[in-house]
């Protein structure tokens, strides 16, 4: 944990997700602590093999940023990088159409709430990647006006999960799943990228990948991201991105179903299919501007390997159009 700054939206965000292919189940959890506003931000999201999805949104109060441990939901790191624990003991509103979540409040008023717990050990599987950018004197420096920010630093990586988990009348025993852990920290606010595209990645426990693809408002774009190969590369290596592209599929509401992720390093070119499975469409709203995030549990194959992770698609929303669906992205 950080110490925080004196900006009013300083944020420390850890968020797991998680998917055990052989049942179908799977998910993602986040909290953000914004200790300068009082609160943090809790998520829990859990995909159920019918297609359902278990959600809750909620602000705890908190009063430091000692831990993420507020409203229920706990993460513990047990060995820095190699070991976390998960505990979730709370409710979920009940979703058996996912896309209702769209009109939060019609979605949490018309749906049931059921009793929700967790309890997840998470191993790492792949090398840390990221941390917090070092200047030189001289450098040219981003802009890091606390409006203007959305991160100052953040490391990712590969895990694996195992233990259990009860949604309602469901019980899921969780072993082998694979996803991937975020951990960030510094000024945010959602509003402050006009668009981007975030893949997750498992291909097993030998292959994973992590992919930003972003643009601006000025229509340019980057991505970054990392590879990790163990029969390429070897063990406890990743390596950069060097350029990634993606084309998606959307429905009539421009939700993506279907994407085909291309990536490629110094040496190589992976092409990955991508079928959104379930997804569940988020709203942030701050000064008049509406943000929406997708959350997609998705299956990803590439080279007759199957795989599972997230698509997760960040727009704004102009003249009720996310920004960054042009060309098909």
């Amino acid at each position: 944990m950080h110490e925080p700054e004196e900006a009013a939206n300083f944020n420390e965000s850890r968020y797991y997700n998680f998917f055990d292919l052989r049942s179908g189940f799977g998910g993602w959890v986040r909290m953000g602590n914004r200790v300068n506003e009082g609160h943090a931000e809790l998520s829990v999201c859990l995909y159920l093999p019918d297609g359902s999805v278990g959600f809750i949104y909620d602000r705890p109060r908190i009063s430091d940023n000692l831990a993420h441990n507020a409203g229920g939901l706990r993460f513990e790191v047990i060995e820095p990088f190699v070991r976390h624990r998960i505990t979730f003991d709370g409710k979920v509103c009940m979703l058996a159409d996912p896309r209702q979540m769209a009109e939060p409040r019609e979605a949490f008023s018309n749906n049931p709430f059921v009793a929700c717990s967790l309890d997840l050990i998470l191993d790492a599987v792949g090398p840390i990647e990221g941390g917090e950018p070092e200047w030189d004197e001289g450098d040219d420096k981003p802009d890091l006006d606390p409006e203007r920010m959305f991160a100052r630093g953040h490391t990712e990586q590969h895990m694996s999960a195992a233990g259990n988990a009860t949604v309602g009348d469901h019980t899921f025993e969780v072993a082998d799943a694979l996803g991937m852990r975020d951990h960030s920290w510094g000024p945010r606010f959602w509003q402050n990228i006009h668009w981007y595209r975030w893949l997750t990645v498992n291909l097993g426990p030998d292959i994973g990948i992590g992919c930003t693809i972003a643009g601006d408002e000025a229509g340019e774009r980057g991505a970054r991201g990392f590879v990790y190969d163990r029969a390429r590369y070897g063990d406890d290596r990743f390596v950069s991105i060097r350029e990634a592209n993606i084309a998606s599929d959307y429905d009539d509401d421009w939700v993506p179903s279907k994407n085909r992720l291309t990536v490629t390093t110094d040496d190589h070119t992976y092409v990955i299919a991508g079928e959104v499975w379930s997804n569940i469409p988020l709203r942030n709203r701050r000064d008049g501007m509406v943000t929406r995030i997708t959350e997609g549990a998705t299956r990803w194959r590439y080279d007759g390997i199957d795989g599972s992770g997230m698509s997760e698609y960040l727009d704004q929303i102009i003249d009720g159009v996310p920004v960054g669906t042009d060309s098909g992205i």
